[in-house]
C-alpha cells in the first residue's frame, strides 16, 4: 500500500537529493509515494502496437482521495509524480500525476468516463517554482481555516461538522467539506467565511464513510482504513451481513471509525451465503423425536454442523450434520419420529489380523547377547584383629562364612605347569574313617603326630 506519512495526500515532495521528503523512507515506498488510493501501473513496461497513438489523458491526484482526468493538449512529456498546473474554475489548480499511459483508459472505463467528453479539462503546464510555493502556502492555511469555520458554524447554531478544507492551487477558492444529518441552510455561513478569508467559498456535503476516507486512521485490525487506501466504492452495509456471519450484534465491535458498520463485513459475505445455500431453514422448526422435542441452538457453517438441544435439556448441545437434520425433518413431515437425534451406530467387529512376525521362525535379534549378571554386593567382613599376630600375617580368626585364601592350600599360580598329556592325579582315594580313636597329639615324642618335628628313636 505504501506508507502514510504524507498527511496531505498530495504526494511526497522531492528533496534536493532526489528522494521523497514526506515520509523519510529513502525512496523505498512500495506504491510510488505517500499517497492514498495509489494504483500500480502494470502496463508501464509494455510497448504500444505499431500505428496506435498513446493516450493523451492523465489522472491527477489532489488532496486526499480527490482525483480527476485531464487532457494533455500541449503534448507535454509527463511522468508519474510530476507536479502540474491544470484548468480549474476561475483560475488554475495544482496537482500530482498519479497515472499516465494506457492504464488511464482502463480507469476511465471503470469510472464510466468517456474519452471524448467535454467535461475533461486541460493540463496547462508543468508547475513552476512560483506555483509550487504559492500552493504550499495555501496548504499551510487549511488547518487554521477549518478551526475558524467551525467556530463560525457554532455561533450560527448550524447542525453540521466541517471536517476538511481544501484550497485551490492559486488560493482563489476554498472548498469546505462537511457532514450533517439533515439539510443545512449555510447561506449565512458562506457570507461570514467570504468576509473572513477573502476567497470564493464552496460547500460540499459528504458522508461519514467519505469523511473517514479523507482523514484516514488506523482500524481495529491494526492496518490503515480500507476507504483511505484502496476502497473507492462505498456499498451499503446492513446488520443482516453480521447475522449471516453469526457475529454478535455489538455496535462497539461492528462499527468502524466513521461510526457506521464496517465495510469489511461485505468482504466475506458471498462466501457465507454460498455455504448457507444448502442449509435447511430451522428458525421456527423443531425436530420431533420419541425422546422429546429439540430446537436449534447454533450453526457451524463451514463444518456443516448444526447444534440442537432438547426442551427438557437446554444446556446439552447435540451436534448434528446437515444431512441428518434434513432426514429428521423429512421423517417429521411423514409423521414419523426417530428414536433419538443421533444415529445409533452398530459396533463394528474388528477382526484380529494374524501376526506374521514369527511365522517362519524368526527370533529376536538380541538372542546372542549375553546378559550381564549383577555383581554380588556382599562385602568381606573380617573378625576382630589379633593383638599377638605379627604384622603381615594372615588373619586366621576371620569369619568362616566369608571366603578367603587358604594358607594350607598351595597357590595354583606358584604350581609348576603340568604337561598337557600328563593325567590328573586320582582324587577318589578312600578317605580315612573319622570314627576311629584319634591318637594323643599332646606327646611331643609321638611318632604318629605329623606335626611333631622330633624324629623317632633309632634301635641300637
Amino acid at each position: 500500500m505504501g506508507c502514510s506519512g504524507c498527511s496531505t495526500g498530495r504526494g511526497c515532495s522531492t528533496a534536493s537529493n532526489g528522494l521523497p521528503g514526506g515520509c523519510k523512507n529513502n525512496g523505498s515506498c512500495g506504491a510510488g509515494g505517500c499517497n492514498k488510493l495509489n494504483v500500480f501501473d502494470w502496463l508501464a513496461n509494455m510497448e504500444l502496437p505499431s500505428g496506435q497513438a498513446a493516450c493523451d489523458i492523465v489522472e491527477i491526484r489532489f488532496k486526499n482521495s480527490r482525483k480527476g482526468f485531464y487532457r494533455n493538449v500541449n503534448a507535454l512529456q509527463l511522468n508519474v509524480g510530476d507536479v502540474v498546473a491544470v484548468e480549474a474554475t476561475g483560475g488554475h489548480d495544482i496537482g500530482v500525476i498519479s497515472i499516465s499511459g494506457e492504464l488511464v483508459r482502463l480507469q476511465m472505463k471503470k469510472r464510466n468516463v468517456k474519452a471524448d467528453s467535454e467535461e475533461i479539462k486541460k493540463v496547462y503546464r508543468k508547475a513552476k517554482q512560483l506555483d509550487i510555493e504559492k500552493w504550499q502556502e495555501a496548504q499551510g492555511l487549511e488547518q487554521a481555516t477549518m478551526y475558524r469555520a467551525r467556530t463560525c458554524a457554532v455561533k450560527l447554531n448550524l447542525q453540521m461538522k466541517i471536517s476538511d478544507v481544501e484550497y485551490q492551487g492559486d488560493r482563489s477558492k476554498a472548498v469546505f467539506y462537511y457532514t450533517a444529518e439533515d439539510r443545512v441552510d449555510f447561506r449565512e455561513l458562506i457570507k461570514v467565511l467570504a468576509d473572513e478569508f477573502k476567497v470564493r467559498i464552496e460547500m460540499r456535503q459528504i458522508g461519514a464513510r467519505q469523511e473517514a476516507g479523507r482523514l484516514g486512521a488506523i482500524g481495529s485490525c491494526g492496518r490503515e482504513l480500507c476507504c483511505s487506501t484502496w476502497l473507492t466504492d462505498f456499498r451499503s452495509v446492513s446488520t443482516s451481513a453480521a447475522r449471516y456471519q453469526q457475529l454478535s450484534l455489538n455496535p462497539l465491535k461492528l462499527a468502524g471509525q466513521c461510526g457506521k458498520l464496517k465495510c469489511c463485513l461485505n468482504f466475506e459475505l458471498d462466501s457465507y451465503m454460498d455455504a448457507l445455500h444448502d442449509f435447511p431453514e430451522v428458525n421456527n422448526v423443531k425436530l420431533e423425536t420419541e425422546r422429546g422435542r429439540a430446537f436449534h441452538q447454533k450453526t457451524d457453517i463451514f463444518r456443516r454442523t448444526m447444534f440442537f438441544s432438547y426442551t427438557h435439556e437446554p444446556d446439552n448441545f447435540i451436534p448434528l450434520p446437515v444431512d441428518r437434520v434434513k432426514e429428521i425433518m423429512e421423517m417429521n413431515k411423514n409423521s414419523v419420529k426417530p428414536e433419538d437425534l443421533l444415529i445409533k451406530m452398530t459396533p463394528k467387529v474388528i477382526e484380529k489380523k494374524p501376526d506374521y512376525e514369527n511365522v517362519v521362525g524368526q527370533d529376536s535379534l538380541t538372542r546372542f547377547d549375553k546378559s550381564k549378571k549383577p555383581k554380588s554386593k556382599n562385602k568381606k567382613r573380617n573378625g576382630p584383629p589379633n593383638p599377638n599376630k605379627p604384622a603381615g600375617a594372615p588373619n586366621l580368626t576371620a569369619n568362616k562364612n566369608v571366603g578367603g585364601p587358604n594358607p594350607n592350600k598351595p597357590n595354583p599360580a606358584n604350581t609348576p605347569n603340568r604337561p598337557n598329556n600328563t593325567p590328573r592325579p586320582n582324587n577318589n582315594r578312600p578317605r580315612p574313617n573319622n570314627n576311629r580313636p584319634r591318637p594323643n597329639n599332646s606327646n611331643p615324642t609321638n611318632p604318629t603326630n605329623p606335626k611333631n618335628p622330633v624324629a623317632p628313636p633309632q634301635n641300637p
